[in-house]
C-alpha cells in the first residue's frame, strides 16, 4: 500500500507549482520535488545574479523563475503555491490567487499533514529557539531519534521520507508560520505572548490568534504547555482539548513545572510535586532560562526520565545568537544575543547579567514600543551604543524615563555594525561586559538576525 508521502507526490504530478522565495526554507524542497518530477517555477523578487549559484543549481535541473519586481504577478497561472514564512499569508496577490481557486500553503503545513510520527512545537514571542532546542536535547537523551526543524532554520519537508513512525519531530513555529495552518501538534508549548511583529500583523489581535492556532487544531489525547506567568498565554488555557499542563516562577500548577522561591525546580502530576534539580544546576546563564527549561521539562513529562532531564540541565551550553559568550579581549566579555529582536528579549538578555552592560543596540522597526525596555536600560547598561533605524525611538524612550541621567547613562549613535564593535571596544574597561541586544529585528542592515550575529562575532574575533 502507498503511504501517505508517496500518495502525496503522486497527487502533485502534472500540477503547475511555484514556491515564492528561495531562501533556506524552500530550496532544498524544491530539489526534493525536481527529484520527483514535479513541474517547479521559482517566483523571487531577486534577480539571477543575486541569487547566484543557488539560480544556476536549480536552473540546471530544468526549474523555472519568474524573477524581479512582479514576481508575484503570474501567481495565479499555478495550480499550487509555497509561500515562505516571509511572505505574508493576506498580502493582496496571494488573496487573489486563493480566489482563483490556487492552492496556498507551506513546507510546515504539509510537513504537518505528511509526518508520521510525534510533533512537537514551539510557539512563543521570546524563548521559543532555546524551548525548542531544549525539548529535542532532552528527548536526544532519552535515546529518540529526533527532527529539529521548522523557524529554528531547517526545513524538515526534505527529510520526510527517513523519518519512522517511531522517532520524533521537534519545530518551532513562528506567527508568520501559524497564520495558515489549520492542524496542530501533539505537544504545543506556547512560552509567552507580547507584542511583536505588528509591522505585519497590525494588529495585537491577530498576532495572538495565530499563536492560538497551535492549540485550535488539538485533539483530546494532545498535551498543550502553557506559561501561568504570562497573562495571555494563562488566558488560553480555555481552549485546551487535551492534557493541560502549566509552568510557573510564582506558584505551583496542578500539572507542569514550576520553580520556587529557593530556585528548586519541581515537576508537578496532579498536584503531586517531585523535586528535580535547582535551577543553579542549569548552565545556560537568566531567569528567562528557567523559563524555558520549565517549559520544556512539561513538554517532555511522562517522556524522559529526570535523570535525562538534569542531564541537559549540567551539558547544554545554549542557542548560537542567544546570549552567546563570544570571547573575553583585555578583561572585557563579549555576548552575542543577535536573537533579541524585541524589547522584551532584550528585556530577558539584560536581566541574564548582575551587572551593568555596555549595550550594541538598535536595526529595524518592527512598530513596537520601546517605553517597557527604558527602564531597565536605565538600570542595566552602563552605555549604549545605537545603530539602524530604531535608534532614534530607543534614545527617546531612554531619554523620557524617569531616572535616566546622561552623566550616567552614556548614549552613542553609529552608521554600522564595525563602528559600534570599534567605540564599544575604545569605552569599555577591563572588567565590562559588552553584549549585541538589538532589540529589534535585523532587516535594515541584514538578511536575519543570524547573519547579524555571525558578523558582529566575526567582527569580535578579529580584534
Amino acid at each position: 500500500m502507498p503511504s501517505k508521502v508517496d500518495r502525496f507526490f503522486d497527487e502533485m504530478q502534472g500540477r503547475r507549482i511555484a514556491f515564492i522565495g528561495m531562501g533556506v526554507t524552500n530550496f532544498n524542497i524544491i530539489k526534493l520535488f525536481v527529484r520527483k518530477g514535479l513541474d517547479v517555477t521559482v517566483c523571487d523578487r531577486s534577480t539571477a545574479e543575486k541569487l547566484g549559484a543557488a539560480y544556476d543549481e536549480l536552473a540546471g535541473l530544468g526549474v523555472q523563475f519568474v524573477l524581479g519586481d512582479g514576481y508575484l504577478d503570474t501567481l495565479t497561472d499555478y495550480d499550487v503555491i509555497f509561500r515562505s514564512p516571509g511572505v505574508y499569508f493576506n498580502q493582496p496577490a496571494l488573496a487573489r490567487a486563493r480566489e482563483q481557486g490556487c492552492v496556498v500553503t507551506s513546507e510546515m503545513e504539509v510537513f504537518f499533514e505528511l509526518c508520521p510520527c510525534k510533533i512537537y512545537a514551539v510557539t512563543g514571542s521570546d524563548g521559543k529557539t532555546t524551548t525548542t532546542t531544549l525539548i529535542s536535547e532532552m528527548l536526544k537523551a532519552q535515546d529518540y531519534n529526533v527532527h529539529l526543524g521548522g523557524n529554528i532554520g531547517k526545513a524538515l519537508l526534505p527529510g520526510i521520507e527517513e523519518i519512522g513512525p517511531d522517532d520524533v519531530a521537534v519545530v518551532e513555529l513562528s506567527s508568520f508560520q501559524l497564520l495558515s495552518m489549520r492542524q496542530s501538534p501533539d505537544v504545543a508549548v506556547i512560552t509567552n505572548i507580547a507584542p511583536n511583529h505588528l509591522d505585519v500583523h497590525g494588529t495585537m489581535e491577530e498576532y495572538i490568534q495565530c499563536k492560538c492556532h497551535l492549540l485550535w487544531h488539538q485533539n483530546a489525547f494532545s498535551k498543550a504547555v502553557l506559561n501561568a506567568d504570562n497573562e495571555i498565554t494563562d488566558g488560553l488555557s480555555g481552549y485546551v482539548r487535551g492534557r493541560l499542563c502549566k509552568f510557573s516562577r510564582r506558584a505551583a500548577p496542578h500539572t507542569g513545572a514550576w520553580a520556587d522561591e529557593n530556585g528548586d525546580i519541581f515537576l508537578m502530576d496532579n498536584g503531586k510535586q517531585t523535586l528535580l534539580f535547582n535551577q543553579n544546576q542549569i548552565r545556560l546563564p537568566g531567569t528567562h532560562n528557567v523559563e524555558n527549561y520549565l517549559a520544556a521539562i512539561a513538554a517532555v513529562s511522562g517522556v524522559v526520565e529526570p535523570a535525562n532531564i538534569l542531564k541537559v540541565a549540567r551539558e547544554f551550553g545554549g542557542v548560537q545568537h542567544r546570549i552567546e559568550f563570544v570571547r573575553e579581549l583585555d578583561g572585557v566579555k563579549w555576548y552575542n544575543d543577535s536573537i533579541a529582536t524585541s524589547p522584551t528579549r532584550t528585556i530577558a538578555g539584560l536581566n541574564a547579567f548582575e551587572q551593568k552592560l555596555i549595550i550594541i543596540a538598535g536595526g529595524y522597526d518592527k512598530k513596537l514600543s520601546y517605553e517597557p525596555l527604558a527602564p531597565v536600560l536605565v538600570s542595566k547598561s552602563k552605555a549604549l551604543i545605537l545603530m539602524g533605524t530604531t535608534a532614534p525611538k530607543i534614545q527617546q524612550a531612554v531619554v523620557d524615563c524617569s531616572g535616566y541621567d546622561p552623566e550616567l547613562l552614556p548614549i552613542y549613535h553609529v552608521a554600522s555594525m564595525e563602528e559600534a564593535v570599534t567605540l564599544a571596544r575604545k569605552i569599555a574597561s577591563a572588567g565590562d561586559i559588552i553584549s549585541l541586544s538589538p532589540a529589534s529585528a535585523s532587516f535594515d542592515l541584514y538578511k536575519n538576525f543570524e547573519v547579524r550575529g555571525n558578523h558582529y562575532k566575526d567582527l569580535v574575533n578579529s580584534l
